[in-house]
């Protein structure tokens, strides 16, 4: 017996030695046979003025796939300019051969309500950690999307016990470049210049089709197809424990800064999430100066609460959501720094000297890409690592996380949220709801009416509960937010620091929908959402017609799409009765199949008209516009809005210097739109010494690519006004009408000491003047979401006072719904926007950003009625 024991021993071992012998040999030759990215571009990644084109990497990667069965490319579709965006899934060949159903496993981790421990035992000890890692979102900081080659090439091919490690217990989920477009238009526009005085010149146009740096800033409203395609990855198919983006930063301070983040942090993520950015951080920072690498920074210059951006929002997701930012070059070409140029003065970190998160400055020199991708692949390789050597941890953790937090949702207050059927826009009530669910919020809706908690709601309302993992991301996109004010967000002397970016990113208030907060959970009749929220078509003809209802956004798109067929629409100028509003449209003619197909791709009914409203209406005419656009960098505003009449269906057409200064604009153009910019920026001036930001340098970038209209396009435009144009303006763009056109207005926050006025990103309570046909379809009251830099207007007295007419108010007192407001006198029973008649046309100034990042759904319709007739 002892005898046939051994034996069966034996035999043991010998398997045992012989797979690990083919693994071994198929390892080796897996290592053998990936081409390394050196030999594939040519170069080292990050060498001296080298950068690999997207086209390239796509090629590279493909050839990794083919080459190892560590690697599996997913291609998620076409980006905004129509490149592959792609994400790779690295493991060992027995996790990728089995990828849904670990899959499957991480799911019940990230949400195990109703599954039962014994199951979450099993996942805990089958299971695999998943981790996100992202590249080049930012394309003009070029060595993350260089790295990522280098990285890719290091898992499939490494051999060692930490690579195998790694490979066995991680799922990496790694997109290569997160702006493929972007990378695209740097990287031409880069070896374009090489070797010429022009060389490591900024860009001179957006990186991105519409919204260059804001491609990080579009996490919680996912307008972007490539945000989309990041948001199924991470917050509905695999919802990773820890993501990390990588960036780079300006390139006079730290040489790197790896989490966690500094103070302040948003509240009401679970306490674990904050912890493991400090473990994951910890570690990277070690594993950086073990390889002796310099200049290493953390719990510095970036706050944990910041916009709503990828690895911002995720933490509220359950997911340790962290950043690396590494000095900049310039572009792909090294920059030389002096000691005494390398500063601190940021966020906990005074000076530029050694502290306990800093404790080895980098002292100077030559500063390349090469460095940058040294130290971010280390980054990027230490979160790996620290994961594989804790998986059982980590995955017990995800769950507790989950559960802990859909504890204090349940147990806390409010208990729910509550999108009631009773809307201004139910439709953009819809799309609230949708982008919820791209979020992964669980929604419900009601079947049938029920009161809560002395509020009656109608069928077809919406409940979202707080008893679910991802509480913390309802509770911010949902209900109101107040910035902490106390010392983390003030200076020593007093001053508020700016937010990173916003305030508030309140979807709900954004977007003008009414959401209730509920203090009980709801009990009706509740189905759970499982896909997007579409309205079939209603189309009715009545005796005189259809009526289109104008309190919605997309009636604007319904009637684009009717005149782009030649459509007569006409719009109503007063009421008939409750059901027939100043604002709404009117459609008389046209086939019943062409309203029936507009109907079903707008999501608007055509309702009936019975009644003749020839007097009460006019004849809506579609105007011509233009929109001003400039290089040194472009202008992101601009971007976003030209992404939003594209939307919309409004026809436009990007304005130049050139023609500009041409003049005879009112040829061409009824509208002109002036993006929120700085007007030095778009003349082209240069500031006195000693009064701001001073304005452009032309000598940074080639002669063709030089912006400003100067005084021949200001005496344009004013010509173009005087003669009947009319002449848009977003926030501090309303500079330009004021100084230029000498206009009876004074912007009252204009050079307000931070102390006396401050909305660094907020929702600010108004009224509209929904009688004047710019805010026809407006509620009587709403809000504006307010940034530094935005604008309120005070008429200064002339004799013709009759001729501004003031179309948005803030309210008197109570003005802050969220974000931080100080010195609300200032602002109270002001106005926000207001239309100045000027010689024959009109200026339009819409003091903060009605259209801001395509977000703002609740005051689209303020630069919708501004691009249509009003008589």
């Amino acid at each position: 017996m002892n005898s046939r024991r051994i034996n069966i021993v034996i035999i043991m071992l010998i398997l045992a030695l012989s797979y690990l012998a083919l693994r071994t040999q198929s390892a080796e030759a897996q290592s053998q046979q990936a081409t390394s990215p050196d030999k594939f571009f040519g170069f080292q990644m990050g060498a001296d003025r080298k950068l690999a084109r997207w086209d390239k990497l796509v090629d590279y990667y493909k050839l990794l796939e083919r080459q190892s069965s560590r690697i599996k490319v997913v291609d998620m579709g076409p980006t905004t300019m129509g490149n592959p965006f792609l994400a790779l899934f690295i493991s060992s060949p027995a996790n990728l051969a089995r990828l849904e159903q670990l899959r499957q496993m991480n799911a019940g981790l990230s949400d195990p309500r109703g599954i039962s421990d014994d199951e979450i035992k099993r996942f805990v000890a089958e299971g695999k950690v998943v981790m996100v890692q992202s590249m080049g979102l930012h394309s003009s900081e070029v060595a993350a999307s260089q790295m990522a080659a280098e990285l890719m090439y290091d898992l499939v091919s490494r051999n060692d016990d930490e690579a195998a490690r790694i490979l066995d217990n991680v799922i990496a989920i790694m997109i290569p470049c997160f702006n493929p477009d972007g990378e695209i238009m740097v990287t031409d526009w880069y070896n374009k210049y090489v070797g010429t005085e022009y060389e490591g010149a900024n860009l001179p146009s957006l990186y991105h089709k519409y919204i260059g740096h804001d491609t990080n800033r579009d996490a919680f409203q996912t307008n972007m197809a490539e945000s989309r395609y990041a948001a199924k990855i991470m917050f509905r198919d695999w919802i990773p424990q820890a993501y990390i983006d990588h960036h780079q930063m300006g390139a006079y301070g730290p040489r790197i800064y790896v989490p966690p983040y500094a103070e302040p942090i948003r509240p009401q993520g679970d306490p674990l999430v904050w912890r493991e950015m400090s473990w994951y951080g910890a570690h990277i920072a070690y594993k950086e100066e073990e390889a002796g690498l310099s200049g290493v920074v953390n719990a510095a210059i970036y706050s944990g609460w910041g916009h709503f951006g990828f690895h911002w929002i995720t933490p509220f997701h359950n997911i340790a959501g962290m950043l690396t930012e590494s000095a900049s070059a310039r572009l792909a070409s090294p920059l030389f720094l002096h000691p005494d140029q390398l500063q601190g003065a940021t966020r906990a970190l005074p000076e530029y000297k050694s502290q306990t998160t800093f404790p080895n400055p980098w002292t100077g020199g030559w500063w390349r890409v090469r460095d940058i991708v040294e130290r971010q692949k280390i980054a990027a390789w230490a979160a790996l690592d620290l994961a594989a050597r804790n998986r059982e941890t980590v995955l017990r953790n995800a769950y507790l996380k989950a559960r802990r937090q859909t504890e204090r949702g349940a147990a806390g207050s409010p208990a729910a949220f509550i999108i009631s059927d009773s809307q201004h826009d139910p439709l953009t009530a819809d799309k609230l709801v949708n982008k919820l669910l791209i979020q992964g919020i669980e929604v419900h809706q009601v079947r049938s009416g029920f009161n809560h908690e002395g509020r009656v709601y109608g069928a077809n309302s919406f409940v979202v509960s707080m008893a679910q993992p991802k509480m913390g991301v309802i509770r911010y996109l949902l209900g109101r937010t107040y910035y902490p004010d106390n010392s983390y967000t003030r200076d020593s002397q007093g001053n508020p620091i700016q937010p990173y970016d916003m305030a508030t990113d309140t979807m709900a208030e954004f977007m003008g929908v009414r959401v209730d907060q509920a203090e009980s959970a709801v009990r009706a009749d509740l189905v759970k959402i499982t896909a997007p929220i579409e309205r079939p078509a209603r189309v009715e003809k009545g005796r005189s017609g259809y009526i289109i209802d104008g309190r919605l956004n997309d009636s604007f798109r319904a009637v684009n799409m009717l005149l782009d067929k030649a459509i007569p629409v006409r719009r109503m100028k007063q009421a008939m009765n409750a059901d027939i509003r100043p604002g709404d449209f009117v459609v008389t003619g046209g086939a019943d199949a062409v309203m029936q197909d507009i109907a079903r791709q707008s999501g608007v009914a055509f309702n009936p008209l019975a009644v003749d409203v020839s007097q009460a209406s006019f004849e809506l005419k579609r105007l011509r516009v233009g929109m001003y656009q400039r290089y040194y960098g472009g202008n992101m505003d601009e971007g976003w809005t030209r992404w939003l009449l594209e939307q919309w269906g409004f026809p436009y057409k990007s304005i130049m210097d050139a023609e500009i200064k041409a003049g005879n604009l009112g040829v061409n153009y009824d509208v002109i739109i002036l993006p929120a910019d700085r007007v030095e920026m778009m003349t082209g001036e240069r500031r006195a010494a000693g009064s701001g930001r001073p304005g452009p340098s032309a000598a940074d970038s080639p002669p063709e690519y030089r912006s400003g209209f100067g005084q021949e396009g200001i005496a344009a435009l004013r010509a173009f006004v005087e003669k009947g144009g009319t002449l848009l303006t977003f926030a501090q763009a309303g500079d330009f009408p004021i100084q230029k056109f000498e206009l009876p207005i004074r912007n009252v926050t204009a050079n307000q000491p931070s102390k006396e006025f401050w909305s660094p990103g907020s929702t600010l309570r108004v009224k509209f003047d929904n009688t004047d046909p710019l805010a026809y379809g407006m509620p009587s009251g709403g809000l504006a979401v307010f940034l530094t830099n935005n604008q309120t207007y005070e008429i200064l007295p002339t004799a013709r006072n009759e001729r501004v007419k003031r179309i948005v108010t803030f309210v008197d007192r109570d003005i802050l719904q969220s974000g931080w407001l100080l010195g609300e006198h200032a602002i109270a029973g002001k106005a926000a926007m207001v239309s100045v008649q000027f010689g024959q046309g009109n200026v339009v100034m819409i003091g903060f950003r009605a259209q801001h990042r395509a977000q703002t759904h609740g005051t689209f319709k303020l630069v919708f009625n501004t691009l249509m007739s009003s008589r």
